[in-house]
């Protein structure tokens, strides 16, 4: 059996953004040389995500609106963790990944990722503005 690893880094410029990353996990599964296995992407920071959906602009538009429905950034005293940790602001960052979640794992077969006809896998950020990183780990044959 084989076993990769590789960190993705990634440098958002807003405070809320999804990052399309298949193009980049199927780079490291080149690079890997595995035809048969699995693929892990998960979020390496609490206000990050990774998961798979739909690559289309009115989804990821409904993902936006839904989270600030469910966890809105303001007022950020609201938010128990803000009044707790000097100057933090992102309180609705950490609900936001608990929502979305940590981590996919992908199939491997024949050399690809077996992902279904509209399946993509992103990265979603929800306190951006800083360098932050995803993990790809692969094992297989």
């Amino acid at each position: 059996m084989k076993s990769y690893r590789k960190e993705l880094w990634f440098e958002v410029p807003t405070r809320r953004a999804f990052v399309h990353i298949t193009p980049e996990v199927e780079q490291c599964l080149d690079e890997a040389g595995i035809s048969e296995g699995l693929v892990l992407v998960n979020a390496m920071h609490i206000t990050a995500s990774v998961f798979i959906n739909d690559d289309e602009a009115g989804l990821h538009q409904d993902y936006e609106d839904w989270l600030e429905q469910l966890a809105p950034h303001e007022p950020v005293d609201h938010y128990r963790h803000n009044q707790n940790s000097m100057r933090e602001d992102n309180g609705d960052a950490h609900l936001k990944r608990q929502i979305m979640g940590r981590e996919v794992v992908v199939a491997v077969t024949g050399g690809r990722l077996d992902l279904g006809t509209w399946e993509r896998i992103f990265y979603g950020e929800f306190d951006g503005r800083r360098r932050k990183r995803a993990l790809v780990k692969i094992i297989g044959e």
